[in-house]
């Protein structure tokens, strides 16, 4: 009889692929994924640390976890609880301490040694323990990358491909080098066996993962490394991969390179995601970010030098330690030069160890609020500007999904953008009554034309389909 493990995945699209390859990992081990939490036999916490009060989200996740925990033992049936992720990384010993019902804590480069710390903790269970007490938060020398499966079940048309790990950027408010390590490049064969075996399994997008993803040099077999731009160049040429996106990138990677793959590649989206965090060069230092607004400006001209077309979104911390109202307007100047087809934005919050988190010039909440607010309204009137230019345009949408209305299908643009898409409309309407179902046209490119657009998706009718 088959065991449930239910993953829930906090965070970065980084944690949704370590969820997948945990599921990976367990999978020979009779562990087939369940939907929820309810009658699993492991759920797994996989954390991101980047959040506000991210840890403080998981403790409320376990104090519920531990009631049905308990349940389950007076029955004689043992569940168990893993936290993974970053959380578990920063906080592990801490979180042990605190919520006795957690069995595993983990970090995010050991996953793949999760069945020896389970049968660990079935032992320490099966020995009177209530819960067991694995604690496994190591850096190993040798990477976890080497030790898991080859071969991952996949449905779905896009596809998320860790190349790249940690980073050496040291910013100020970030918790990554200290979380995820030094910056790991996985040897460029491995990504394009991945790859490949993706793309064997019917994806047709595929998203590089790294936490510092353009910085990534890996070994090209010969004795040299390749960076990204030449990667991408490699993943081209792989028959029946049509789309190839990144993330997330630092502006002081962006190499001539990368940009030319950009310029050259239809595979390679025109929608690129840069973080500035800020558009001050004050608080650019602060955050040691080693870059100044000119710089990153500098990058922007480049890359729309290249492929006119780019869409570009961004990351932004309002309320940085020592952020003035000048500080501010800077940032607010930034975005109305550049004009984000999207942004992320969010208030300054301490993480502990970073340098930033001991800085006493800290800004009011409500100084932080009102900024946010008055950002956040920005990026939204330059989104909506930049999805209602879309409409009477043709592009090429990726069918990912079924959406709520007989005959549509839901998909995402070459700008990464919600398209709701209307087969039973168009010059090349199905008749859902009387064609094939509509379907069949599943993780499949067609072109649409958009014909409507709100702030945060399109509506598109069919045009023809690709292949």
């Amino acid at each position: 009889m088959s065991k449930k493990v239910f993953i829930k995945t906090y965070g970065c699209q980084m944690n949704v692929y370590d969820s997948k390859r945990m599921a990976d990992v367990l999978k020979p081990h009779g562990y087939e994924v369940a939907d929820e939490a309810d009658g699993a036999d492991l759920v797994i916490l996989n954390t991101c640390h980047i959040r506000e009060k991210a840890a403080e989200k998981v403790y409320s996740e376990i104090g519920r976890l531990r009631a049905e925990k308990e349940a389950k033992a007076l029955e004689g049936k043992n569940m168990y609880i893993a936290v993974a992720g970053c959380v578990a990384q920063a906080e592990g010993p801490e979180m042990m301490k605190r919520a006795p019902a957690i069995d595993m804590v983990l970090g995010p480069q050991t996953y793949h040694r999760l069945p020896d710390m389970l049968k660990s903790a079935e032992e320490q269970r099966s020995g009177g323990r209530r819960s067991a007490r694995v604690l496994d938060t190591e850096f190993p020398i040798d990477t976890k990358f080497d030790h898991l499966p080859t071969d991952s079940d996949f449905d779905g048309p896009a596809a998320f491909l860790t190349i790249q790990e940690g980073c050496d950027k040291f910013c100020a408010f970030c918790v990554v080098p200290y979380t995820r390590g030094a910056e790991y490049s996985r040897p460029v064969a491995d990504v394009l066996k991945e790859a490949q075996s993706l793309v064997d399994k019917g994806v047709v997008e595929i998203t590089l993962l790294g936490q510092n993803v353009n910085a990534y040099h890996g070994d090209d077999g010969k004795g040299d490394t390749m960076t990204l731009g030449g990667l991408i160049k490699a993943l081209d040429k792989i028959e029946g991969l049509g789309r190839i996106r990144y993330t997330t990138s630092h502006p002081r990677d962006m190499d001539q390179e990368l940009i030319d793959a950009h310029r050259d590649l239809k595979s390679c989206m025109p929608y690129l995601h840069l973080p500035v965090q800020s558009g001050s060069d004050a608080i650019l230092d602060a955050m040691n970010r080693k870059h100044t607004r000119d710089e990153y400006f500098a990058v922007i001209d480049r890359l729309r030098e290249a492929r006119p077309d780019l869409a570009l979104s961004s990351d932004f911390i309002v309320g940085f330690p020592g952020e003035t109202d000048q500080d501010f307007e800077d940032t607010l100047d930034l975005v109305r030069r550049v004009k984000y087809a999207q942004a992320y934005s969010f208030k300054y919050s301490p993480r502990p160890g970073t340098p930033a988190s001991v800085n006493e010039d800290q800004v009011p909440e409500e100084v932080k609020s009102e900024r946010l607010a008055r950002l956040q309204a920005l990026i939204n009137e330059h989104q909506l500007e930049f999805n209602e230019a879309s409409i009477g345009k043709e592009m090429d949408v990726l069918l990912e999904r079924e959406g709520k209305l007989p005959g549509q299908l839901l998909g995402r643009s070459p700008y990464l953008q919600s398209v709701h898409v209307d087969l039973t409309k168009g010059d090349n309407a199905l008749d859902v009554a009387g064609d094939k179902p509509y379907t069949d046209f599943m993780g499949q490119l067609v072109r649409v034309k958009i014909v409507e657009a709100g702030p945060n998706s399109l509506k598109g009718e069919l045009v023809s389909a690709l292949h």
